[in-house]
């Protein structure tokens, strides 16, 4: 007798599986993507002279600059404080996301082994 399409029996209940595993992880996934959303992420420049607070959702909510650091005469500086700032927040979201996911994935890059 032939075999139809070339999969063993067990093949249907394996699949099953891994659609359920998935379905799984995209919950897990959804909910974590949500709680880190609505952490607040924050990041200091200049030795504390800018501080900038940004939510999961890279929204900025804070900004706090010590009035020192604010020189009529050097607005570049404030400029590159509040850069730095800013990027060391994206910075320190899009780590904790890689690692949030990497938890629930198993560290799979890529999507599944298969």
């Amino acid at each position: 007798m032939a075999k139809r399409g070339g999969f063993s029996g067990g093949m249907p209940g394996n699949m099953n599986n891994l659609i359920k595993q998935a379905q799984r992880m995209q919950k897990q996934m959804e909910e974590q993507s949500k709680e880190l959303e609505e952490k607040e992420f924050t990041a200091k420049a200049g030795g504390g002279a800018v501080e900038i607070t940004m939510s999961g959702k890279r929204e900025v909510t804070k900004v706090t600059i010590d009035p020192e650091a604010v020189d009529p005469d050097d607005v570049e500086m404030l400029e590159d404080l509040i850069m730095a700032a800013t990027n060391e927040c994206l910075r320190d979201i899009e780590d904790t996301m890689s690692k949030s996911m990497a938890g629930i994935t198993g560290g799979m890059s890529g999507g599944f082994p298969f």
